[in-house]
């Protein structure tokens, strides 16, 4: 294992957001910056210190066999800190955007809930398997991205319609993976999660059209936000191939699109068959995605 990238953290000058509380103004966490491999992204959240935080992809712990002991324990870690992460965005949406629409709101705060639910069951699960928090490094792309957008809309379409919607993909084949090896609990605790992800997928895809109706300029900012998430991981690549081996292209053509779910969470058939483009599967896409 590559021993944790030392990166630059530090608060950010002028443009912070600041909200006003009790005690006079606060500089938001989304404040916070770092500098990895020369691209600017949000500093990473607070962790216990038993956690190793990784700033790139090949220093997190891989090994040969992707579903030996180890490495389903290290799978269980990974998605536990990715759902601590999922969870920290939301609340952090309803901290940064006060001013949303109330429904909004209360969906970011199911979220929430639904996240701290799946951290447990993880967790729980992790445990059960003889692992433990820390056991690994851990790393929190996912809210180092998004909280760069300093809208609403573009977070929405950065962590629930870009990295949500591709732990939908991921998770529609995982459950079966973990069944292939006899362990039906954690396939279970995967399904669960699952059907948690279609719906903040569905409410981002649904309140994206809304907020972009309401304030064209946001489709702007939208695009922006996936330009840069693009910038972003073309950046790091080099240094995640040298050990990944994969890209997400890659990824995706291996364990497949989950069309059926991605249409529950209120993806266009133009939307999918876009998706499965881009994903190197264009014979699924134009003979049409499958039910």
């Amino acid at each position: 294992m590559v021993p944790a990238r030392k990166c630059d953290q530090r608060f950010c000058g002028a443009g912070q957001r600041r909200h006003a509380g009790a005690g006079g103004e606060r500089m938001s966490a989304s404040s916070n910056r770092k500098t990895v491999q020369g691209v600017t992204l949000c500093a990473d959240p607070a962790r216990e210190p038993c956690f190793r935080v990784a700033q790139l992809d090949n220093e997190m712990q891989k090994f040969e066999n992707g579903m030996s002991e180890d490495a389903r324990r290290e799978r269980l870690h990974r998605h536990m800190n990715n759902e601590m992460g999922a969870l920290e965005i939301a609340a952090q949406c309803l901290a940064d955007f006060p001013e949303s629409p109330w429904d909004l709101r209360m969906q970011l705060a199911r979220q929430a809930f639904d996240e701290s639910r799946h951290v447990h069951g993880l967790h729980q699960r992790l445990r059960q398997l003889g692992g433990y928090k820390g056991e690994f490094p851990i790393g929190n792309f996912e809210w180092a991205v998004t909280n760069m957008c300093d809208t609403l809309a573009a977070r929405l379409a950065i962590q629930n319609r870009t990295f949500e919607a591709g732990q939908m993909d991921l998770l529609g084949s995982l459950r079966q993976i973990w069944r292939s090896v006899g362990d039906e609990r954690t396939a279970e605790v995967l399904e669960h999660i699952l059907a948690d992800e279609i719906n903040h997928v569905r409410f981002a895809n649904q309140w994206i059209r809304k907020l972009v109706q309401a304030d064209r300029r946001l489709l702007l900012k939208v695009a922006s936000a996936v330009r840069f998430l693009a910038d972003t991981n073309s950046a790091l690549a080099g240094e995640t191939s040298a050990n990944s081996g994969e890209t997400s292209a890659e990824q995706h053509k291996k364990l497949g699109i989950n069309v059926e779910d991605r249409r529950h969470a209120d993806f266009s058939d133009d939307e999918i068959n876009e998706i499965l483009r881009q994903a190197g599967m264009s014979s699924l896409a134009s003979a049409g995605a499958p039910a």
